[in-house]
């Protein structure tokens, strides 16, 4: 695809931008320098983390989810123009193209196409392929062990000579599984403004929550992220841009540089075949392939709510009274948009988009301005469709992923854990109906 001419001219999305974000750096798969402090109330002190222990299994009395088949996924925005539909085909044939190494992929790598990791309920869903962060913690403070290839480990290689190690000076070691991205236009279009509005608002004792301020490294302006389980991207280009030179190996006009295995550069020069810039930019349309995946994540529908029957509508109470909203926030409006599928929408996304301390289930990793206790709260649509639950996969069953929930969120699983089979079989009801 990289050599193949595009006669279709591509949108330009106008993003508003909040003015008034505090000033930080982006963070790619391989973190750079770190970003300048954000005046935000401090943290706990974070404990020196080492790999994330398995929780305990549910008891034998815990209801076991009925997962509700994943129908309609992976299809478009409804209300989408000729041009659109035109955008999201051309994007979702992106998606699903295996790299090769002539096509630039690797040396080193983690998969060859964004479908490989993108599958579960339909194209552009999770997996339970997981990736592999690493760095060293000393005394609280997390290294990425940059020089040697962190934090992000691409565990293939074209050729077994190059491929990467974790290497033995890492003592945090993390698991984590694919993000789906149904509906991720729509959370691109809430405002910058709506999340740092989640902030401010009263919540229960326990629960505060900050944003994760990132340089968008597509437009160079200071945005609130909003994508991957630290929020570490702002917008889908760069979320794309980044997958594809840190997953995929494709060095592109924004991250030209391809990654050296365990830094090493004559490794690298050995192996790297193929002249950078891998992605180049069609001059037919002027979009290269991570432009073209942008469109398509940007106008994929997001998941449908099933409808609620007498139970779930009970687990839909439960899920206030727990205090689990409070994170999860079930809405939120997306701003104007140029597209008018996207525009003025309300986002049935269940997250309010913020990083919050999860103690012990936090992965370990440090990354952009999220400490390694921090998590952005993971939006429940779809959740039905995911073949495994929490950050690193750890668990088989939602009632697992509740039971594991730790920080900020102890007090709603400790409520949870109070509940009666029934009251918990009514909240799964609900959660399966999303």
């Amino acid at each position: 695809m990289k050599n193949s001419p595009r006669s279709r001219a591509g949108l330009v999305v106008l993003l508003a931008v909040l003015a008034t974000v505090v000033t930080s750096r982006a963070q790619p798969g391989r973190p750079g320098n770190p970003p300048p402090p954000v005046p935000q109330p401090p943290p706990p002190a974070p404990a020196a983390p080492t790999r994330v222990p398995a929780p305990p299994a549910a008891p034998a009395s815990a209801p076991a989810p009925v997962l509700a088949p994943a129908a309609g996924l992976g299809g478009a925005l409804a209300g989408l123009t000729v041009a659109q539909s035109a955008n999201f085909t051309e994007g979702r044939d992106a998606f699903r193209e295996r790299e090769t190494p002539a096509t630039g992929l690797g040396p080193i790598f983690n998969d060859n196409s964004c479908l490989a990791c993108h599958d579960a309920g339909g194209i552009g869903g999770a997996s339970r392929r997981t990736v592999t962060r690493f760095g060293r913690t000393t005394n609280g403070v997390f290294d990425p062990l940059e020089a040697q290839g962190g934090s992000l480990l691409q565990d293939r290689a074209i050729d077994p000579a190059v491929r990467e190690r974790v290497p033995a000076e890492a003592n945090t070691i993390a698991l984590r599984v694919t993000t789906p991205v149904f509906g991720a236009g729509l959370l691109e279009a809430i405002p910058d403004a709506a999340i740092v509005l989640g902030t401010t608002r009263a919540k229960p004792a326990g629960i505060a929550g900050k944003v994760s301020v990132v340089r968008d490294v597509t437009s160079g302006q200071n945005r609130i992220g909003r994508f991957g389980w630290k929020a570490q991207q702002a917008t889908l280009l760069a979320f794309a841009a980044d997958a594809y030179v840190n997953e995929m190996g494709i060095t592109n006009r924004f991250f030209p540089n391809e990654n050296a295995p365990n830094g090493n550069t004559a490794l690298l020069a050995r192996f790297d075949r193929v002249p950078d810039i891998e992605d180049p930019v069609d001059p037919a349309d002027g979009k290269a392939d991570v432009d073209r995946l942008a469109d398509f994540m940007r106008l994929l529908a997001p998941p449908a709510r099933l409808a609620l029957n007498a139970s779930a509508q009970a687990g839909e109470r439960l899920f206030a009274t727990l205090d689990c909203a409070a994170c999860h926030t079930p809405t939120m409006t997306t701003g104007r948009h140029a597209i008018a599928a996207l525009s003025e929408k309300t986002v049935a996304l269940y997250s309010d988009l913020l990083m919050h301390d999860m103690g012990p289930l936090g992965d370990g990793i440090a990354q952009g301005t999220a400490g390694p206790r921090e998590m952005r709260t993971a939006p429940l649509w779809g959740l039905r469709s995911r073949p495994v639950w929490l950050h690193d996969g750890r668990a088989g069953s939602i009632d697992t992923a509740i039971r594991a929930h730790a920080g900020e969120a102890q007090n709603a699983r400790d409520k949870y854990t109070r509940l009666t089979d029934a009251e918990r079989r009514q909240l799964l009801d609900f959660l399966n109906t999303l």
